[in-house]
């Protein structure tokens, strides 16, 4: 049996299964993963019970370049819980604590609550995504994701004109300031320095137009600071209407994918200094990472 596709919301999003994805795909299946990335853009897999890390990192590498390069520091973060090829995206710390409030990694993984893209503020971009879920909070802590070659799709024609050359300007400080983190220490601001990306991209694995938006984009280049925020705002509302939506509602061992090139997402809140959430990420690129 091959891998089976079931979709759960149109043309975006699909739970994937048939197959165990616990080892290594043969050449088959990764392409079956990969058609149905282009397509649904959001897929999922439930096998019941949350992946070793490295087997998460055996199927992430099977789907693209990726390594432990840190791309950015948070003053005060210790060595990583977990693999360190693995973003930890949870709020437990090294002790295997709940983080308390006015933490700055807790403040930092707030920001994740914006509409984003994994990966923009870097000029080598993330591919795709896969987030495991290893302990869920027993309310709230879903992901939302929003489909952006559907929204550029839904554009009216003098908007699409308008936007078809722009490039943003991306920076993780820009989001985290608008989340609520604390001035950015110059260790941090030096361990990422904004970078730029077309606003409308062509997606290669379909071939459909799609915006690159995320809560990183800061400004329009070569525009007024105040009038390319309000462009990029407009957009971003846009773009995250119901209709362009998918909300996955977490089982423990969930791990959904998602292609960052077509899409933005975001936490939904929860009590983060109350029950524990501890999810692991591994991100592919679109080419090999050398710093």
């Amino acid at each position: 049996m091959g891998l089976t596709v079931r979709p759960v919301g149109g043309e975006f999003g699909a739970e994937i299964g048939g197959v165990d994805l616990s080892r290594a795909p043969d050449a088959t299946t990764r392409g079956d993963i990969v058609a149905a990335m282009d397509r649904y853009a959001v897929c999922f897999y439930r096998p019941g019970r949350a992946m070793a890390d490295n087997a998460h990192l055996v199927l992430a590498k099977s789907l693209g370049p990726m390594d432990a390069t840190p791309v950015f520091k948070i003053t005060g973060r210790v060595k990583t819980r977990i693999s360190p090829q693995l973003q930890d995206v949870a709020n437990i710390d090294d002790k295997d604590e709940l983080m308390k409030e006015g933490s700055r990694v807790i403040l930092f993984r707030r920001g994740d609550r914006l509409w984003h893209c994994d990966m923009s503020f870097h000029p080598n971009r993330a591919v795709y995504s896969l987030l495991s879920a290893h302990e869920i909070p027993p309310e709230g802590g879903d992901t939302e994701f929003t489909d952006l070659r559907a929204a550029y799709d839904a554009l009216p024609a003098a908007t699409k004109a308008r936007i078809e050359h722009l490039v943003a300007v991306h920076s993780i400080w820009y989001s985290r300031a608008a989340a609520g983190f604390p001035e950015p220490t110059a260790e941090e601001l030096e361990s990422r320095p904004p970078t730029r990306h077309k606003l409308v991209q062509t997606h290669p694995g379909s071939g459909r137009k799609t915006l690159y938006l995320a809560s990183h984009a800061s400004h329009i280049e070569g525009w007024p600071e105040d009038e390319g925020r309000v462009l990029l705002k407009e957009l971003k509302e846009f773009a995250t209407q119901g209709r362009f939506m998918y909300r996955h509602s977490w089982r423990l061992g969930d791990i959904v994918i998602w292609d960052n090139r077509c899409t933005m997402h975001r936490g939904t809140p929860y009590e983060d200094t109350r029950y524990r959430r501890d999810m692991r990420r591994a991100t592919t690129r679109e080419a090999a990472v050398s710093a």
